[in-house]
């Protein structure tokens, strides 16, 4: 089934907040079968509102919005909604009731504005929003549905999660069944594994697709099958995945959709294993990455985040040698800050970075891009010099991702 996301926003047409719903809600729905037909973004104006669900529901059967909710004159969907399905403002106790509620938890106090939002239209069916104070609204027309969410991510992740969704997969019930593979690969550039790929595309049945999802340092691949015979549909991505297996072999790192940094937790912890970071250029990203996933507790010990020199040497044992001979940004650099940061907090591993992030501070033989980066595992250790384009933020990126690609490879190697 198609759908069509409409997400409210003035503050989303000039940029000062991020649209995260759609995107949130199209990785959700996928897995289920459903297509997101369209994204589109619209202020908060009434006429456009108006039109953006009558788009919507010119090419699909359900639309989708985020935002407008909220209590503020700005907010004005909810009047505009009204407009649309047709009915009159009316008071809902139980709307009353829930915000209440929420407002009780977050020791605030209840104003005539936060109060309004008891009144909804007559027209819709409400679905309490427990962890807000805007209702969720949901409209029937000619056998078309609309479900308006709030704007805030974290209550549209919690309440499309728990109600929305439920009442969606009730309400449009297919005999059709989804399968999504998905494998995480390293060491190919995509036109290079499209390539290594093509006979294998080629024996593909027509009702499973191959899709190539690059990011830096790693491509995942993801194969999906639909079809009404689940029996068939399986046995068919389970010969493709093992396939895959074959062909690609080592090349795999994962064989589902997880973060780099997941994986390698994973790792750590089936061979028992402890890591730590010493990090410059990345200012601590390594550790944000590996903390970022649940249980890291488990094998992540600490991070020296080392971005002077003096902290190298005091800290991580970094020589003055070393700093004159090679500069911060070196092979000899980076080996000993790793080496330095597993033996101060005592783990078997570690990855360190040194590098210039930009945007100034280069020179002809270092210029702004360039990273040393080091892993280590017990008496393994791998240093590489790197060049990576762009801007600092993507410098950033490309060498965390790239110094925990870097351990993966030692430790499965090993």
């Amino acid at each position: 089934m198609d759908i069509s996301i409409i997400v409210i926003g003035d503050e989303l047409l000039i940029g000062q907040v991020i649209d995260t719903n759609s995107g949130w809600i199209a990785r959700h729905i996928n897995p289920i079968g459903w297509n997101v037909k369209s994204i589109k973004v619209i202020g908060d104006n009434e006429a456009e509102i108006i039109k953006a669900i009558d788009e919507g529901f010119a090419q699909t059967d359900l639309v989708l919005t985020t935002g407008g909710l909220g209590p503020t004159k700005d907010d004005i969907t909810k009047e505009a909604m009204r407009k649309y399905f047709g009915g009159e403002m009316i008071f809902n106790s139980d709307v009353e009731k829930n915000v209440l509620e929420v407002v009780k938890k977050r020791h605030l106090k209840i104003n005539d504005l936060t109060a309004a939002q008891a009144y909804v239209p007559s027209s819709c069916q409400v679905i309490q929003n427990r962890v807000g104070t805007a209702p969720i609204m949901w409209f029937e027309r000619n056998n078309k549905v609309l479900v308006a969410m709030p704007g805030v991510p974290f209550e549209t992740e919690q309440m499309m999660a728990q109600e929305v969704l439920p009442r969606l997969l009730k309400h449009f019930c297919s005999d059709e069944y989804i399968e999504h593979r998905t494998f995480i690969v390293i060491d190919y550039s995509e036109s290079a594994l499209a390539i290594k790929l093509e006979q294998f595309e080629n024996d593909i049945p027509d009702y499973i697709h191959l899709a190539y999802l690059p990011r830096p340092g790693i491509i995942r691949l993801r194969l999906t099958g639909r079809s009404t015979d689940q029996k068939k549909l399986l046995a068919d991505m389970d010969f493709l995945s093992n396939r895959l297996d074959e062909i690609l072999n080592k090349s795999i790192i994962s064989f589902e959709d997880k973060p780099v940094a997941a994986i390698l937790g994973d790792i750590l912890r089936t061979k028992k294993l402890t890591i730590s970071t010493a990090e410059s250029c990345t200012g601590g990203n390594i550790a944000h990455e590996i903390t970022s996933i649940a249980g890291s507790s488990d094998y992540f010990m600490g991070s020296v985040v080392s971005y002077s020199n003096d902290v190298k040497q005091s800290v991580l044992g970094v020589t003055s040698l070393a700093l004159e001979s090679d500069g911060a940004v070196s092979r000899i650099v980076v080996e000993q800050m790793c080496n330095g940061v597993t033996s101060l907090l005592g783990t078997q591993c570690g990855i360190s970075t040194s590098g210039i992030a930009g945007p100034g501070g280069g020179s002809v033989e270092k210029p702004v891009g360039t990273v040393w980066i080091c892993a280590k595992c017990g008496d393994n250790i791998v240093s590489e010099r790197y060049h990576f384009p762009g801007t600092r933020d993507r410098v950033i990126d490309r060498a965390t991702m790239t110094g925990m690609l870097m351990l993966v490879k030692l430790l499965r190697a090993s």
